[in-house]
């Protein structure tokens, strides 16, 4: 998750902190947190040592294209834009490349309202 706060009451914690009860595995992607959840953080997502599913992005819509390039140079199969988070550029170049995008939409509100 880019952009994954330590701080509880961040959005961004409650929602990977949701997606980790799930039995999802969440590795922070945050220059500024050592870590979050119980796993290591790392600076980038070209930093990280494992295989990425998916980049939720929890950044502001002006550092999108840059988060979005390095999955794209990364192959990583999807890119989930968080609610709020509108980048349509970056959205049609991961389509290009043939990345999976979801954008404008709370990831935390899609699982729970397909698995409850």
């Amino acid at each position: 998750m880019v952009g994954l706060s330590n701080r509880p009451l961040r959005p961004s914690h409650g929602v990977a902190l949701y997606m980790q009860s799930q039995g999802y595995r969440i590795i922070p992607v945050n220059p500024t947190i050592e870590e979050a959840l119980g796993e290591k953080a790392y600076p980038s997502l070209g930093e990280v040592p494992e295989k990425i599913d998916i980049v939720n992005i929890f950044r502001r819509p002006e550092f999108v294209a840059e988060i979005v390039e390095q999955a794209i140079q990364l192959k990583i199969p999807a890119v989930w834009m968080q609610e709020e988070v509108v980048h349509q550029r970056a959205a049609e170049a991961a389509e290009k490349a043939g990345l999976f995008v979801v954008m404008d939409l709370c990831i935390l509100k899609e699982h729970r309202a397909r698995f409850g």
